[in-house]
């Protein structure tokens, strides 16, 4: 089906993910290049953007249209039948709340978020509570009126935003199986890690420049694209802008490399996946990302299961030595392995390795629950937060900037996001085994540098399909499983135990 209804509704939902594509590049410039003078203009500019996306989804003659294709639905085929799937679904959460609710959340979600950057660099949590108030307010008020209209419980109604399909019962099962080997493979990994020398520290000095080079040589390596995106820095790594301008961003320390790396790495994850999503449905529902879980998985299979491996380390060495003009004990592979491969609790969620990160989630998870629920006010959340890290990790959290406040996401109105973090681990786990079962020369290949064979198979089973199905659809065709435990508990024993 190609005319008619269906063609006009194509038609409205490119004009709507295009107005969405300028408010992510917006988002991107107010993180990264923006002055401060121009935050108010900036919220206004995302505020008013909000609105126009929503007037246009909500307009009655979207919903006719919805009806009516739906009705000659055996019309479509499959690729039109799963956008269509996913215009009722945007269609959905769209109509669910009014046009004040969303400019009056895009306003408190910019002004909150603002403030939280100058809160975080004061450590002053007391002068981003009222704006923090405000938005978690205003979030209750979309969750319920989310929840009302999808017949699912508030939370549920957020998640299904970030990871379309998930349910509370079925996190809650996967986090539960977690928190039943983890914690004595913790204990097992630091008892071996003890019994080695400390990784050696890397002599400075390490430039920014230096640094940047380097990022932008790895992710060039592993497929990134200049033409199609670039690098930049900002207080916290993300990936931002549009899968035909995609742009990620780093932070550095100039006694560390290994931080900046990784956060290069991760973000290029996201960037391949964004650039990989089909081309023939640009601007379409059914083109964009499979939801959080499975974006998560990208970024986190290239940082996690591929580059912090040995193969990609001895590929990287020479080009790291090289990038600072260094060599020397301390600049081998194995010392490389020591620091990119170190299990050590610590207070800062994407400084954390692969075996503690799930716990930082899961006292996220725990926590925004309980803030979306009332259980907890946000006055309240430090000390809940000290409690929480002091129970799961036994780290006593000195202060509200390496706390509470080192997160964006709530600050931003961003509540149901946290548990894809980890769920896009599981996952990135048991598409990489399936990968390299599929294609056994993949970690001979990465060792040459060459993420060819990895990126082909990605492209075939996970970017390529874009929104065509399901989360779970997707995994059962790419891995033969639906979402587990057992790959990622494979994979962190063969690598941190054998």
């Amino acid at each position: 089906m190609t005319d008619g209804p269906y063609a006009a509704l194509e038609a409205r939902f490119r004009r709507i993910a295009i107005i969405d594509g300028a408010q992510a590049v917006l988002h991107w410039d107010r993180a990264v290049m923006m002055p401060p003078g121009g935050a108010d203009a900036r919220t206004e500019q995302l505020a008013v953007l909000s609105g126009l996306s929503h007037e246009l989804i909500v307009e009655p003659a979207i919903g006719d249209l919805l009806d009516r294709v739906e009705a000659d639905r055996d019309r479509l085929g499959p690729w039109q039948a799963a956008n269509l799937r996913e215009m009722r679904r945007l269609w959905r959460h769209a109509n669910a709340l009014s046009q004040d609710l969303v400019e009056a959340l895009a306003r408190a979600a910019s002004t909150c978020e603002l403030n939280w950057r100058q809160a975080r660099a004061a450590d002053d949590f007391a002068s981003v509570l009222p704006s923090l108030e405000n938005l978690i307010g205003l979030v209750r008020e979309k969750a319920q009126a989310k929840a009302t209209a999808l017949d699912v419980p508030p939370y549920e109604a957020l998640l299904d935003a970030y990871d379309p399909g998930r349910r509370r019962a079925e996190i809650d099962r996967l986090f539960a199986e977690l928190r039943s080997f983890l914690p004595s493979i913790l204990s097992a990994v630091l008892a071996r890690q003890s019994r080695r020398s400390a990784p050696m520290p890397f002599d400075g000095p390490l430039p920014i420049e230096a640094q940047r080079r380097l990022g932008e040589a790895l992710m060039t390596a592993v497929g990134f694209d200049t033409e199609f995106g670039r690098l930049d820095v900002s207080h916290h790594p993300f990936t931002g802008g549009v899968p035909d301008d995609v742009r990620i961003t780093t932070r550095y320390k100039d006694d560390d490399f290994s931080e900046s790396v990784m956060a290069v790495l991760h973000e290029t994850g996201h960037a391949l996946y964004e650039r990989g999503l089909p081309a023939a449905w640009r601007w379409q529902p059914v083109g964009e990302s499979r939801g959080m879980t499975i974006h998560e998985s990208q970024s986190l299979l290239i940082e996690m299961q591929a580059c912090r491996g040995r193969q990609f380390s001895e590929f990287a060495l020479p080009i790291i030595k090289s990038s600072f003009g260094k060599s020397g004990p301390a600049w081998t592979l194995e010392n490389l392995l020591a620091h990119t491969q170190r299990v050590e609790p610590g207070l800062i969620r994407v400084e954390a390795d692969e075996v503690t990160y799930p716990f930082h989630v899961m006292l996220r998870y725990d926590l925004e629950t309980a803030l979306l629920q009332g259980d907890l006010r946000p006055r309240d959340l430090p000390g809940a937060w000290r409690d929480g890290m002091m129970k799961l990790l036994g780290i006593a959290v000195p202060d509200d900037r390496d706390g509470c406040m080192q997160d964006i996401h709530w600050f931003h109105g961003d509540i149901g996001y946290f548990p894809t973090y980890t769920l896009g681990a599981l996952a990135a786990a048991q598409l990489f085994a399936a990968a390299v079962a599929a294609v056994p020369d993949i970690p001979e290949r990465i060792r040459r540098g060459d993420f060819r064979p990895l990126l082909g198979w990605l492209r075939e089973h996970v970017h390529g399909v874009g929104c065509l199905s399901s989360s779970d659809d997707l995994l059962e065709r790419a891995t033969g499983t639906g979402l587990g435990t057992e790959a990622f508990r494979r994979h962190v024993e063969r690598r941190y135990l054998s």
